[in-house]
């Protein structure tokens, strides 16, 4: 199984990253080992001081695909959950700093919490609401109808360099509001407002 990212895929996420909106996807990706469950207890790795949430609506791919480029989404995609992108902000700034890959600040174990899943049948996944909460108060909201690059134009973009498997799953970017978590946090991520991920942070 292979996880695939999108970075700066909503507008106002870009320019609170102090960045413009990429012309074309940016993927980058986690390996198996960074999946995380999305209910109880999540310990927050030691080696970073900048630990920051991302809260993102995950597509999981239903079937094999390579340079899909007439895609229907009902025959791409079987399930729609709900992931969060733990980051080391300050790992992925030294990373940048010295042009390095990213992969210590964003792929590293426990690094990608995933929900269980939604049939996407019964969804419209252009208009799925998103949120995620701190402590009781919401610190990220979204909608994919905000995406810079939809699910279609993100399948047809990643297939043409690498093979999409059945059960790959694509986290398709943040929406602004990114921010640190700390010890004792309780993070809860809503779909459709359905509580689909339960942390607390130890």
């Amino acid at each position: 199984m292979k996880i695939f990212c999108i970075g700066r895929n909503y507008r106002d996420h870009a320019a609170e990253m102090g960045g413009g909106v990429p012309s074309e996807p940016m993927v980058f990706m986690k390996p198996g080992s960074a999946i995380h469950a999305p209910f109880g207890g999540y310990r927050k790795p030691g080696f970073t001081n900048d630990f920051h949430y991302e809260i993102e609506i995950v597509a999981r791919i239903g079937r094999t695909l390579k340079n899909a480029t007439d895609i229907d989404l009902r025959n791409m995609i079987d399930g729609i959950g709900l992931g969060i992108d733990f980051t080391a902000r300050d790992l992925q700034k030294l990373c940048k700093e010295r042009r390095h890959p990213w992969e210590i600040a964003k792929a590293f174990d426990g690094s990608a919490v995933v929900s269980s899943f939604m049939d996407p049948s019964a969804l419209d996944i252009h208009h799925l609401e998103f949120s995620l909460h701190q402590n009781g108060k919401t610190v990220q909201a979204g909608n994919t109808s905000e995406m810079v690059f939809d699910f279609k134009t993100l399948i047809s973009y990643i297939s043409r360099y690498f093979t999409l498997d059945k059960g790959d799953l694509l986290f398709s970017g943040t929406p602004e509001g990114v921010g640190p978590v700390y010890h004792g946090d309780r993070l809860e991520g809503f779909l459709q407002n359905k509580k689909m991920i339960d942390l607390e942070i130890l």
